[in-house]
């Protein structure tokens, strides 16, 4: 099976998997911080921290109090998470929390940056031509841009120097470094103009104000960007209802409100017209159509009546119905899909531990670039007597320190995750982790299981042929009777065919079964048999006379023609992989135009696995089964279908909706377009220091320099997160691959 989680494991079979809810989780750099601290214990043999969430799944033995006191120890405080499953509402509230509480503290950091900044860069740049003069001038600024830096500035100063006390650097100190030397630089000029020292250099003060006041600003249209790129997550958490209606004991029929997290498996729960399925259960009481596309994918409500199971987040259209639950309240379907969401959340991709890396070399590179910078302008002001120079390498200083933050770095990824994650649950299809949404962008060959992926996985009567002198329904009849002890799945096609007719059965007598063959059984006094012929269909006798035939097949789904023709536009062919006959194989590859040399049939389990090894190229493997868990395994992206076993649903990385192969093309077009926005996201950022860092170094941006890099970082970011959105309308507008 492919990687889950991004960072190398040093697993053993002793290790636990514990959570932390931490506070201060703001960014990329937040996330290296924390988690840099975490794997610095022996105990601890892997750790992913999901930005969105403030949640940390660690792998190890180490203690969760131990844990918790790592963490905090670098700034950012930690408490152990519940151990108990966390809900679907939960998770939404705790998302909904954490992105409300980021934007309202950066909110308030630009209100009061920029309303600092704007009357000072007033008062500094156009007071002399408004007649406005005077000895405070100087004072005033220098007090409205001490106040900035005293107000704004710890949201950058804590976690800069959190970062330093561990011997690290990250994204804030490269803006702490340049907002307290332009404020510094200012405050010396202005002491040593008030003890008589002329030296006709401008002060910054009101760079240094605009320069906390404008990134601040980033930071809030960020934050508020990227709680618009993750409506789709919480729109998909916001499925399971908050509460259920209990049926209390009598038969008044009177319920009680109780929390989704009180329910318990074998409660009898009402769902009411209009209202969500609450968990996943069985209704033993009432009869009504459900819409079950969150799950199944199917826009065609289905019938639901005493004895059929429901699932969590499904809608009832119009009938009452009472069921008793399956499952607890956290651990429905909808409870789990919430879990692995928050996982997916906290993974990465490998090409994020690309951009985490050049980000851990960057600061510092941009440190000594800082360093040269303001070395060789102090040089050239000595070497030409024109300290004027002196002043131009302080502000060409701070200006690179500004324009290499590399937030748009950290951001690039995580967006573009969250988003097409986000999106692909809207359709059903759930991806296990960020590095699954990666190498399913990489996909190079597809290969489906036959039965239950490609066809619906039961057989069904498609022609009824009796001989002359025979009526359809008199070798129905005959035939059902022969069958009606069998629990064969040809038995059962033939018995829906006979209840959908009503057609009465006599009962039959001394039954048997031979396997492979058929069965024999005495009905009427005459003795029947129903075998398999030379053409694989049912061959009905009556006292050795041949009476007709029933032919009972597996039948293609509606949509696997056109996921194969998708597939194929695609430039990853689709291969079937199956256990059954090669005549059947043939025929369904036939039906569904797919070419004969891609159809290997009659493998076992363990000769799937070897053939997905020996393909070439990243392979994507669709299976339902227990025997398909071992290719899943092996592929290099593992797809289970909803509908199957939970075996092959734990092997695999991606799970789709039952009865939906056409869910296959789709995933891979959502995780291209996914990648490609990763890659376009990182070109941003590389190409905008690349080419920023000299021109600033150069003090080629002139006294406005700080100004104009805090605003274009700030724009970088945006442009990062405005991309991610762009990428989850385009992904939303997208139509599924059905016919």
């Amino acid at each position: 099976m492919g990687e889950h989680v991004v960072y190398p494991h040093r697993t053993t079979m002793t290790d636990q998997t514990i959570q932390l809810d931490i506070d201060g989780i703001n960014c990329a750099s937040c996330v290296e911080t924390a988690r840099k601290a975490l794997l610095a214990s022996s105990l601890v043999t892997d750790a992913s921290i999901s930005v969105q969430t403030g949640r940390a799944i660690i792998h190890g033995t180490i203690d969760p109090t131990e844990a918790a006191r790592l963490v905090t120890a670098v700034g950012y405080p930690a408490t152990p998470a519940d151990e108990a499953p966390i809900s679907a509402a939960e998770l939404h509230d705790h998302m909904e929390h954490l992105t409300a509480k980021k934007e309202r503290q950066w909110r308030r950091r630009a209100i009061i940056g920029l309303g600092m900044w704007i009357p000072m860069a007033i008062l500094h740049w156009g007071g002399e031509s408004m007649g406005i003069d005077g000895p405070w001038i100087p004072w005033t600024l220098g007090l409205a841009a001490t106040a900035v830096v005293v107000v704004v500035g710890p949201g950058f100063f804590a976690s800069a120097w959190s970062a330093l006390k561990h011997g690290g650097t990250n994204m804030d100190t490269l803006i702490s470094i340049g907002a307290v030397t332009a404020w510094g630089y200012s405050v010396v000029l202005f002491v040593l103009e008030h003890m008589g020292v002329e030296h006709g250099e401008p002060s910054y003060f009101t760079e240094a104000a605009a320069l906390l006041g404008l990134i601040s600003l980033g930071h809030w249209m960020e934050a508020r960007s990227s709680a618009k790129a993750g409506s789709a997550i919480r729109d998909l958490l916001e499925l399971q209802p908050d509460t259920a209606e209990q049926l209390t004991e009598g038969e008044d029929g009177t319920t009680t409100e109780v929390p989704i997290a009180a329910v318990q498996p074998g409660m009898q729960l009402l769902v009411r017209p209009g209202g969500r399925i609450p968990v996943d259960g069985t209704v033993t009481e009432g009869e009504s159509e459900v819409d079950e596309s969150l799950i199944t994918g199917e826009p065609i409500p289905v019938l639901r009546s005493v004895g059929d199971p429901v699932v969590s987040g499904s809608i009832n259209a119009v009938g009452r119905l009472v069921i008793v639950a399956d499952v607890a309240g956290n651990d429905s379907t909808i409870a789990r899909i919430a879990r692995l969401v928050s996982d997916t959340l906290g993974s990465r991709a490998s090409i994020q531990r690309v951009a985490d890396k050049v980000s851990s070399i960057f600061v510092p590179a941009v440190l000594a670039v800082a360093v040269l910078t303001i070395t060789g302008w102090t040089i050239l002001a000595a070497t030409s007597s024109d300290w004027s120079n002196f002043s131009t390498g302080i502000i060409a200083t701070v200006t690179v320190l500004i324009i290499s933050c590399p937030c748009a770095l950290g951001l690039a990824t995580p967006m573009a995750v969250m988003v097409g994650t986000g999106e692909a649950g809207r359709r059903g299809i759930l991806i296990k982790s960020a590095a699954a949404l990666e190498r399913a962008g990489g996909v190079k060959e597809v290969v489906f299981d036959k039965t239950g992926t490609l066809t619906k996985g039961r057989p069904v009567v498609i022609s009824i042929s009796p001989e002359p002198g025979t009526s359809e329904d008199e070798l129905l009849r005959m035939a059902g009777a022969a069958e009606r002890d069998s629990e064969h799945p040809v038995a059962k096609a033939i018995g829906e065919v006979i209840e959908e007719r009503s057609l009465p059965l006599p009962s039959p007598r001394d039954f048997t079964a031979i396997p492979g063959i058929g069965v024999t059984a005495t009905v009427d006094g005459r003795t029947v048999k129903v075998q398999k012929d030379e053409h694989a269909a049912c061959a009905v006798s009556v006292d050795d006379t041949l009476i007709g035939r029933i032919d009972v097949r597996d039948q293609p789904l509606p949509d696997a023609a056109s996921a194969v023709r998708e597939l194929d536009t695609l430039g990853a062919p689709a291969h079937m992989l199956s256990g059954d006959r090669r005549e059947a194989a043939v025929e369904i590859a036939e039906a569904i135009g797919m070419p004969l040399l891609s159809v290997h049939a009659g493998v076992s389990p363990e000769e799937k696995a070897a053939h997905v090894q020996d393909m070439t190229g990243p392979v994507l493997m669709v299976g339902d089964g227990i025997n398909d868990a071992a290719a899943l395994a092996a592929a290099s992206v593992g797809v289970a279908v909803g509908s199957g076993t939970n075996v092959a649903i734990e092997a695999a990385d991606v799970v789709i909706p039952g009865h939906r192969p056409s869910s296959v093309p789709l995933l891979i077009v959502i995780a291209r377009r996914t990648l490609r926005c990763i890659h376009q996201n990182l070109f941003f950022a590389f190409f905008y220091n690349t080419i920023m860092i000299p021109v600033a170094a150069l003090g080629l941006l002139g006294p406005w320099g700080p100004l104009i890099a805090a605003g274009a970082m700030a724009l970088s970011d945006i442009t990062v997160v405005g991309n991610a959105v762009r990428l989850g309308r385009s992904l939303r507008r997208m139509p599924d691959f059905t016919e």
